[in-house]
């Protein structure tokens, strides 16, 4: 719960890069989409002389009439659609990009807009192919630059999803134009998302030493230490960050995370700090509920749990965190109810069926404890615990030869670290396999 409450954070920080990157393009009209009657230029040109001032009424005015008689143009279409755009009338914008890449295919300029502006709508799988598109078009008097934006553009879409091919796409962007902050950020990411820690904290260097204050680079490079637990590398480089940008979230999460690592009293105190100002940051709240949890301060726990379940009911993340909360207040009932919509809403999540499997061992349902047992062992390897869950529910069940045998697993695993269950296993083995002597 803890680390994907931190990642949150770390896209958080991330997010102005992308954003950028994904924002509307300039209207070049290098490639004119297509041509355009003489005739009728007149109201296009004008058009585009009051795009060039901002003056989107009046583009409107004079691109509406010309588009209801010439609904083919493209360049006309592309016009429209960027004036829409300006206006953050996106949908109206898409439906205009959309059909000037109809009316002319091997328009760069429309095919990179629509592709810019479905990915600020988080629409990747509409948005990569006219992105694509665009790599492979001319881009006209844009140049080197502008194609490079097409390629940026595609790299941080495909980031999160494939970050071999979007290490592959910005290198097509560094054989155009010289290497962006952005970029520098961005082929970091990728080098720590392919196994290259080593590439990824150089990048991250590269670009502190070039903006020292760059939080996201901050941010980047000490997730990377804290994975490594270099911890007191993560630390000095955080400390110094925050005495740059003592209110950055991501940079006082990443720091609490640090100390609460090395067992430093600061951390709940740091974060409780942190969430009184982000009250309504869900990503926080997470860190602090689940930092609390390890504090032993179970109600207080669960109680930002709750809060952020009446939000979001469905989060099987949140679900199982209350369960385990639950289960620590002696709740075994409730329990089972949080930990069985959880494991309904995702089959292969291994710690919710290990809940399940406890809490209804606890309420004396030794079928569902089975059935839990059984789900998880499909996603986790089985560990004392679970043998023993195992062991006890086919004893209750009166089932004694996989009693039996679940009893030999969990002693021979366990292997003196449970002294209370062995003692209590080696007891029923005593009185089953007694019974299971014939004569006896």
């Amino acid at each position: 719960m803890f680390r994907k409450a931190f990642s949150c954070l770390l896209v958080f920080a991330a997010s102005g890069v992308a954003s950028l990157l994904f924002a509307q393009a300039p209207p070049p009209h290098n490639v004119p989409a297509a041509p355009v009657p003489a005739e009728l230029a007149a109201p296009v040109a004008e058009a585009e002389a009051a795009i060039v001032k901002s003056d989107w009424k009046t583009a409107e005015a004079k691109l509406d009439p010309y588009l209801a008689t010439h609904p083919n143009d493209g360049r006309a279409l592309f016009d429209a659609g960027y004036v829409a755009d300006a206006q953050d009338r996106l949908d109206d914008a898409a439906g205009f990009y959309r059909r000037a890449t109809q009316a002319n295919g091997r328009s760069f300029e429309a095919h990179l807009s629509l592709g810019l502006l479905l990915a600020r709508q988080g629409k990747p799988e509409e948005a990569r192919p006219e992105l694509l598109t665009a790599t492979a078009l001319d881009p006209g008097d844009g140049g080197p630059a502008l194609k490079a934006r097409a390629w940026r553009a595609l790299a941080q879409l495909d980031a999160t999803s494939d970050a071999t091919q979007a290490s592959t796409e910005l290198l097509e962007v560094l054989k155009l134009t010289p290497e962006t902050p952005a970029d520098t950020l961005l082929a970091a990411q990728l080098a720590e998302a392919t196994g290259q820690p080593e590439i990824a904290e150089a990048a991250y260097r590269r670009m502190l030493a070039k903006d020292s204050t760059s939080a996201a680079a901050q941010a980047g490079l000490a997730h990377l230490l804290i994975k490594q637990k270099r911890y007191p590398e993560a630390e000095a480089l955080l400390r110094g960050a925050l005495a740059q940008a003592p209110d950055d979230p991501a940079l006082t999460a990443q720091l609490a995370s640090v100390l609460a690592a090395q067992d430093n009293a600061e951390a709940l105190p740091l974060l409780e700090k942190l969430h009184a100002t982000h009250l309504q940051d869900a990503a926080i709240t997470r860190m602090l509920a689940d930092m609390r949890a390890e504090a032993g301060d179970i109600p207080g726990s669960d109680k930002l749990y709750m809060a952020l379940l009446a939000v979001q009911p469905d989060d099987v993340d949140l679900l199982v965190a209350h369960g385990q909360n639950l289960i620590r207040q002696l709740k075994y009932a409730e329990a089972v109810v949080s930990f069985d919509k959880a494991s309904r809403m995702a089959p292969s999540d291994g710690d919710a069926w290990s809940g399940l499997a406890f809490a209804a061992s606890k309420t004396g349902q030794p079928d569902v404890t089975l059935h839990a047992l059984t789900m998880r062992s499909k996603v986790l390897p089985e560990l004392p615990s679970t043998y023993f869950l195992w062991a006890t529910a086919y004893d209750t069940l009166h089932q004694k030869d996989q009693a039996i045998a679940y009893y030999h697993h969990f002693l021979a695993a366990a292997a003196g670290k449970f002294p209370d269950q062995e003692w209590q296993a080696k007891q029923r083995l005593l009185l089953l396999e007694k019974k299971s002597v014939p004569g006896r």
